[in-house]
Parts: C-alpha cells; structure tokens; sequence
C-alpha cells in the first residue's frame, strides 16, 4: 500500500483523510502500514476520491510465495492493503 506516498504527494495529513472518508485515525495507520487483510472497495473508493489518484496509485503486488493457487491477483492485492 503506497498510502503514504499518495498523503505526500497532495500534501495531505492523515488526520484529513481519516475525516474525510469517515474512518478512524487508527484504522487509517493500519491501512498505511499494511496491516489489515483486506480493504473495502468503498473505503478504496472514497480514498482515490480524497485524493484524485486511481486505486493503482495506491496498491502494488508484490510475489512473495504466499498466496495459494485459488488466489487470483485482485485477491492477493486487497489482501495486501
């Protein structure tokens, strides 16, 4: 998740996204620092609206090994987020 690259960029704090999309500060840092296991295509949505970029902006795939053969890339990359 390049969240953090995205905030930089258009020169935004955290704090604003979090307000802006309606989300908690903390689950924003959760977002960030790749935590979670998944992220909502709305919460993903909203995000690329705050900050005028496209989900690709935001999401890279990275092969690791983990995923299983009935993963495919979508899965893999909202797993990532």
């Amino acid at each position: 998740m390049n969240l953090d690259v995205m905030l930089a960029k258009r020169k935004m704090r955290s704090k604003e996204l979090a307000e802006r999309i309606g989300i908690s500060e903390q689950n924003l840092s959760l977002l960030k620092s790749g935590k979670v296991r998944g992220v909502r295509f709305e919460t993903l949505s909203k995000i690329c609206e705050a900050l005028n970029c496209q989900p690709g902006d935001l999401l890279e795939y990275r092969a690791d090994g983990n995923t299983t053969a009935g993963e495919n890339a979508t899965a893999a990359l909202v797993r990532r987020a």
